[in-house]
């Protein structure tokens, strides 16, 4: 059985799947502006929702400190790039993809 989890390289804009130690996935992301950060720590996912409305994208994976969370986009050319408001925020097909694979409990190390 697999056993998931996520580290967020802020300095690289990259989100990583891991099964146990070993990188499964790289995904590119947009992370927050210098005066909304994204926060460093870590975290694990509290819930989960599809068409979250808004600038959310496809999906929405909120993160155990409030307000902050892994999401979609309806702004594409934003991935790569400090413009969130301290989200995590995915091509819409990555974030389906990652939404699909791990479940509300994934652990989530968010590093600069």
């Amino acid at each position: 059985m697999p056993n998931y989890r996520i580290i967020v390289d802020l300095s690289d804009r990259m989100l990583y799947l891991l099964d146990s130690d070993t990188v499964v996935r790289g995904f590119p992301v947009g992370i927050g502006k210098m005066v909304s950060k994204t926060p460093v720590g870590e975290f694990t996912i509290v819930n989960k929702q599809r068409n979250p409305g808004g600038p959310f994208g496809a999906f929405w994976m909120g993160l155990s400190k409030p307000h902050y969370g892994i999401h979609g986009t309806n702004n594409p050319a934003s991935i790569g790039h400090e413009v969130s408001q301290g989200c995590i925020r995915m091509y819409n097909e990555d974030v389906l993809q990652l939404a699909e694979t791990v479940s509300v409990g994934t652990k989530v190390t968010i590093r600069r």
